[in-house]
Parts: C-alpha cells; structure tokens; sequence
C-alpha cells in the first residue's frame, strides 16, 4: 500500500523521545528544569564536555524492542517514531558519521534503532525515525544561530551559543558533514521507514529542505516526509506540539499571509498531531501529570475527527523503562478502543 493512503487509514502512533537527557530525568547540580526534559542541556547551558560525559554511564539494561513494539500495538497504535537524533546530537543508532552515537561511545553498545526497526518488521507495526536536520548543540555549526530565545520562559536560546558563540557559524558545514550523511544512514540501514520526522527548520535554506526531501526520495520513495523539513516542503502537515485544536484552514490561510510561518502548511490532506501523554518529551522523573485513558481517548477522536492522526509521545527512563504509569494508560486505551 502507497503510505499516503495507509497514513490516511493510522489515526494512531506512538512517538518516542530518549536519549541522554533521560539520565538526568530533568535534574542537574541541584536544580530541575521546569520545561520539557529533552531541553535540559540547553536550558542549563551544560557545556559539551560536561554533557558527553553522560555517554560513558548510559547503559539502559532493561530496554526491549518487542516489549515496545507489543505495547503501542496494545494501545491500538499503527506505527511508532523514535528519536533517531534530537537536539543534543547523539545518534541512538551506530553511525559511522559520528562517534558520538550509542554503540561507540556508551557501555551499551547496542544499536537502538535497529534492533526497534526489527522488532517492528517482525511484529507487523510501522517505523518511523525522528531526526534532528537543524538543531545539533554538539556540533559548532548546529543551526538556529539566527533565531533568538525560544520556550522555557525565553530564557532558552535555540543553538549553541555557550559552547560556541554565534559569529561565523556555517550550518552548511554541519549539514553537509553530518546531517546527510546521517540521514542516508538512516536511510540505508534500518529497512523500510513509514516516515522521517523532522523538526525545527530555522537556518536551512530551501534549496537544503529541497536536497534533504530529495535524498529521502532518492533511497525510500514511499517514506513519508513531515512540514517540519522546512520551506513548505514535506508530504504531510505537522501541527504544532500538543496543537490540538489546530485549525487547518485558518493555517493555510495564515501561511498565504505570512511567509515567516515556523512550519509552512503543506498541502496534502494529510495531518498529524504529536502530543504528550505528561508535560514533556524526553523523561523528567517527577513530572507524573499524565493524561488518563479517557483523556487519551476523547482527544484521539477530536482529531481523528478532523483528519488529523494522534502520535502520542513517551519518554523512557536512562534504563530503557518506559513509566509504568505510561504503560497502564496505553493498555488500557487500548483495551477500550477493542
């Protein structure tokens, strides 16, 4: 089946943020972040060689594949995306680009990606990658250089700009050396992905949101590509997070208007919402603000309603868990939607 068509038909994914950020579970030196736990590095200004040293204690023994796979498809999901690379800029999958990804620099040892893109092939749900084009605060010449503060109060900046400051920056370096090269790893050696999340394109230019759309074409025609690529290009519309409201129409009329929207409409008939089941993304041990089985539900058919898919995001803990809370909830959504 074209993925358009089965995009149309999912409704329901699961969306995983993990990486590094779970070690600290939204605590550093004595101070908790009040913002989503994936930001912490750039929310507390944690310079890199501080931040790398995460790397050499990162050891979630306790993860499996198929004990993922088996809950999304518990819950009634159709397909699951996971943070392939976030902002912090460490691959969960073995990269030969980057040594700073979690078979070569952690005890683990284990390629994350891989062994989900197998466990879900094997047990019939789709797969999906996240991946970080833009942001990278491991990387110099990360982008968002030219955007100013963003969330956590405005007191969060968008790139790197206490490791390195932000004259002379040159995205192209970064997205030339790493991003593609990255993403056609991606690409090439995980099977067959449903889709590629992007997010958060600031500093690419349209003719690299073009190349990076192209490439993904070139090596996967049927992977879908979300807004989020940047300058009106992708294969579906991405609403913004936790969006559930969002107004199509009024979008797209906005987007005519305005040419400096974040993340341009694109126009397919095809939408998803991503939203978190707590307050954040990446996991924060104390943040237990979850979202019950009735919440989840009543929200899934206000979008489904309007066309629009529902990809509920979890973060699992530095041991590979995702919360118990969390995974009573989807079971029992799950067991309601049958």
């Amino acid at each position: 089946m074209d993925n358009r068509e089965w995009f149309k038909q999912a409704k329901f994914g699961m969306m995983v943020h993990w990486g590094l950020y779970s070690i600290l579970g939204g605590e550093w030196q004595g101070k908790r972040i009040p913002h989503i736990g994936e930001w912490i590095q750039q929310y507390f200004r944690i310079p890199r060689v501080e931040y790398e040293k995460l790397a050499t204690v990162f050891n979630p023994i306790y993860f499996n594949a198929e004990e993922w796979v088996k809950l999304a498809q518990d819950a009634g999901m159709q397909y699951m995306v996971v943070t392939a690379k976030h902002h912090e800029g460490f691959a969960m999958f073995h990269s030969k680009v980057d040594k700073y990804n979690i078979v070569d620099a952690t005890p683990f040892g284990r390629d994350v990606i891989g062994e989900l893109a197998e466990a879900c092939a094997k047990h019939g749900l789709k797969f999906g990658v996240y991946y970080s084009q833009e942001l990278d605060w491991h990387e110099p010449n990360g982008g968002g250089y030219s955007e100013g503060k963003t969330w956590c109060d405005n007191t969060a900046y968008w790139t790197n700009n206490w490791d390195y400051p932000q004259e002379n920056k040159n995205f192209t370096q970064c997205f030339e050396d790493k991003i593609k090269p990255q993403v056609t790893e991606l690409l090439t050696n995980y099977g067959d992905l449903c889709l590629i999340w992007f997010d958060t394109p600031f500093d690419i230019t349209p003719v690299q949101s073009q190349e990076l759309y192209d490439l993904v074409k070139h090596y996967q025609p049927n992977c879908l590509v979300n807004s989020r690529i940047g300058n009106g290009l992708g294969d579906y519309q991405s609403t913004g997070d936790n969006d559930v409201d969002y107004d199509y129409e009024a979008d797209c009329e906005k987007t005519e208007k305005n040419n400096e929207v974040l993340y341009r409409t694109v126009r397919t008939g095809l939408l998803e919402c991503p939203a978190t089941l707590n307050d954040t993304w990446g996991y924060k041990s104390f943040d237990t603000n979850w979202k019950n089985a009735d919440e989840v539900l009543a929200l899934k058919d206000k979008l489904n309603a309007k066309g629009i898919n529902y990809l509920l995001n979890v973060g699992p803990d530095a041991l590979g868990r995702i919360p118990a809370p969390a995974m009573e909830i989807f079971r029992e959504a799950g067991r309601r939607l049958k």
